[in-house]
């Protein structure tokens, strides 16, 4: 099932763009692709590139068997698994704001970085970030999230769970609870980060 992702932008796709896109400062960079992906900015869409800008309200989209790792200024890494779809809804350097996903994530932030102020939308539930390393996305036929180093906060279905690391949680459809916290297996972990072209 297709969740929901935005982001990216290609430079042969420069020409296209509204002018007002081009005066905007840059929040991101892509830095690697495998497959195809599009960037959509201010309605139009583009073939993403590596190292192409991103900027806020951008949508980037993987398509099937693709994967894209971006960064968010500074040293924010977002992986994105295939047919996923991720938008900076809104996002400042250092501060943080709002993401939207739909499919497959791994956010990764390191500990040593102030702390980010982030909420990660899904249709499944809200993810309130910090600063950690957590996938998010497709598990085991269910949305799984799960944490591995540090601290976030998942809402969804009226409750609330509280993850640190090692903890993960399933959601069985859009609008359920989570499930209770439980300590994710080796062998699931490892499919999770696989799933968006990491290791854990």
């Amino acid at each position: 099932m297709t969740i929901s992702r935005r982001l990216l932008l290609s430079l042969p796709a420069l020409a296209l763009l509204p002018r007002g896109a081009l005066a905007q400062a840059a929040i991101g960079t892509t830095r690697a692709l495998t497959g195809q992906a599009s960037l959509t900015r201010a309605g139009t869409s583009a073939d993403l590139h590596p190292r192409d800008p991103l900027m806020e309200g951008d949508e980037v989209a993987t398509m099937a068997a693709s994967t894209a790792a971006l960064e968010l200024f500074t040293a924010t890494q977002i992986n994105l698994g295939p047919e996923t779809r991720f938008t900076l809804d809104r996002f400042t350097a250092d501060l943080g704001g709002v993401v939207s996903i739909g499919g497959a994530m791994v956010f990764d932030r390191p500990e040593d970085l102030p702390k980010l102020d982030l909420t990660v939308q899904s249709a499944f539930a809200r993810i309130g970030v910090r600063g950690t390393r957590f996938f998010c996305g497709p598990s085991k036929g269910v949305y799984g999230i799960f944490v591995a180093r540090g601290a976030i906060e998942v809402v969804a279905g009226g409750e609330t769970r509280r993850l640190g690391p090692g903890d993960g949680i399933d959601i069985v459809r859009p609008g359920a609870a989570p499930s209770a916290v439980a300590q994710w297996k080796a062998p699931r972990i490892a499919a999770a980060f696989a799933s968006v072209g990491l290791t854990p």
